[in-house]
């Protein structure tokens, strides 16, 4: 229900906005934001008078003056001007990737993981930047395309650099955790505050094997550069390798997702472990001399102490991974949904990974108790409405993961039935699917000639403009759920994350080049953006093989990650404005 009161308020708050668009396009002309917004001259370079007055810029003639879109949508030729249509053609744009987000999450969840979760979940999330890409320079001459057609690469690249370096560094920082002696993360443990070396995150084997991809990437960006480092006369013939090797790697990524959709496997493997631990927790109320909380609600550590002893069979004051093993096999198996004794063993891992912090594979009465308590407080997380203050909060916690694992585990391109009123379900998912991608191809264009605006009102190249703002507009839903989803301090959260961050670069990459190239070559464009070309390279390669080699990333790591973005920004300042390599 307040998912639903949200989504209804962004829907109108996103009406609001278009209505606003609307009336000052149909207002004199669509000069009442030059009214208000001015230079401080007129189209004969006479002083004018205005609200706000700023820096005087290029001087237009009034052949030069802006040109609707669409024919009724706002366009102004300040610098202001233009800049509030920045933002507001952007916030719509945001609201279009947001809408194109919801849509998504509800079809996996209806649908589950598959070809939704491997196909469609990867294109349209790329969808929003494809549009601009293509948008850019799509329409006008073809002199007006090579100009715009800077801001459908300044988006690619900058959208690229910001996953990679910005919101890279960010999730490190919010999902930090406490590193072991084993040079692991705890999960939830963060006692150490900024602790540049002792502090971190760690990811799984199939995080650095995204990152792997994502390097392989970046080899159309190699090969559309080829005629150029080699002054070949025919740079066409390099975009349409370039076009083709990239549709190919686009075709091999998604299929390579629905046949071995790591991400969604591992949302499988952590529903099963969350599985492992109400069950434990079910069992311990039940085996339990008292109730696992006391009257405030917290962990009680004097019950939890007595269910230790009653585990530790040798009363040596040590859990082994044998008598944890028994402890397990002594709850219900249909309870845990653990069929074989591999299952078995995997869940009794992953519980001495939660548990041993010492790293000594052995489990004492102190690091039971923070385990079991770190369990409690997760429950009582997930469970927020059912009184935390009794033990039914348990019996709805093991209800609940059991429905997501049931869920996950039966993921198919079929409806699943634990949904209440999948039609209904469907169509919501079609209905934000729908208005996002007719949103996406309504505002990119004005979009664009705003920005391209207000590059000439200020003379700042549109490259910069688009690098810095339009990212902004088409990742921040992304980069939200992203840091929202890091901040849950666990392995498995930050391996999803990380991933999810990894398949956006490739996706860039692969499908958003595809769009910019196919723009290319069809209106027969020059490619002349190899100091854009290199930063990418040089971001993508550095940290594919700083990601891809390793699993832990401490908290100094951040520092890499966050340089990178500056510096992107200075190498094409110097190449393009000093060496004049464009």
């Amino acid at each position: 229900m307040a998912r639903t009161r949200r989504r209804s308020a962004s829907l109108l708050t996103t009406l609001v906005i278009f209505a606003l668009l609307l009336a000052l396009g149909g207002t004199s002309d669509a000069r009442i934001l030059s009214r208000f917004v001015s230079d401080g001259v007129d189209a004969d370079g006479e002083s004018t008078s205005s609200i706000i007055r700023l820096p005087r810029g290029p001087i237009r003639t009034a052949e030069e003056s802006c040109e609707q879109t669409y024919g009724f949508l706002p366009c102004t030729t300040t610098a202001f001007g233009n800049l509030f249509l920045i933002l507001a053609y952007g916030f719509l744009m945001f609201k279009a990737a947001t809408f194109l987000s919801s849509g998504s999450e509800l079809l996996l969840e209806i649908m589950g993981p598959g070809i939704v979760g491997g196909l469609f979940l990867p294109i349209l999330g790329a969808l929003p930047d494809a549009m601009l890409i293509l948008v850019s320079g799509l329409s006008g001459s073809k002199e007006t395309a090579q100009s715009q057609v800077l801001i459908g690469m300044g988006l690619l690249a900058g959208s690229t650099v910001m996953l990679l370096t910005l919101l890279w560094g960010s999730c490190i920082v919010v999902g930090k955790c406490d590193l072991s002696e084993r040079n692991t993360s705890l999960d939830m443990q963060d006692t150490r505050g900024f602790n540049l070396f002792g502090s971190g995150v760690t990811t799984d084997i199939q995080t650095s094997d995204a990152a792997k991809i994502m390097g392989i990437s970046i080899l159309p960006f190699l090969v559309v550069q080829i005629p150029k480092v080699f002054h070949h006369a025919n740079q066409r013939l390099g975009v349409l390798f370039a076009l083709i090797l990239s549709i190919l790697l686009v075709i091999s990524y998604c299929l390579y997702q629905v046949f071995q959709p790591w991400i969604q496997k591992r949302r499988l493997a952590y529903a099963k472990h969350k599985h492992v631990i109400s069950g434990i927790l079910r069992h311990a109320q039940i085996e339990a001399i008292g109730r696992l909380l006391d009257e405030n609600g917290e962990p009680n550590r004097a019950v939890i102490h007595k269910l230790f002893k009653k585990i530790d069979l040798d009363r040596n004051g040590l859990l082994s991974r044998t008598e944890l093993r028994a402890f397990i096999i002594g709850i219900k198996l249909e309870e845990l949904d653990l069929d074989s004794d591999q299952e078995i063993d995997e869940a009794v891992d992953k519980v001495i990974d939660d548990f041993d912090s010492s790293g000594d594979y052995e489990i004492n009465a102190d690091e039971f108790i923070k385990g079991i308590s770190k369990y409690l407080i997760e429950a009582k997380r997930s469970i927020s409405n059912s009184g935390a203050y009794s033990s039914k909060f348990i019996h709805d916690f093991h209800s609940k993961t059991a429905q997501e694992h049931k869920q996950l585990s039966d993921g198919s391109d079929e409806v699943v039935e634990s949904v209440e009123n999948p039609t209904l379900m469907i169509t919501k998912a079609v209905l934000l699917l729908v208005l996002g991608t007719a949103m996406a191809a309504i505002f990119a264009d004005p979009l664009v000639d705003a920005v391209d605006n207000f590059s000439l009102a200020t003379s700042i190249p549109s490259f910069f403009i688009s690098f810095i703002a339009m990212p902004l507009a088409t990742n921040s839903s992304e980069a939200v759920s992203a840091i929202i989803f890091a901040s849950r301090k666990k392995q498995r959260t930050s391996s999803l994350t990380f991933s999810e961050i990894y398949g956006g670069v490739t996706m860039n990459n692969t499908l958003c080049l595809a769009v910019f190239l196919s723009l290319v070559f069809v209106r027969g464009l020059t490619w002349d953006f190899t100091s854009e070309v290199l930063i990418i390279l040089l971001v993508c390669v550095i940290m594919a093989l700083f990601t891809s080699f390793r699993t832990t990333f401490p908290l100094w790591t951040c520092f890499i990650a966050y340089l990178l973005y500056p510096l992107s920004l200075l190498l094409v300042y110097i190449l393009d404005f000093i060496f004049g390599w464009s």
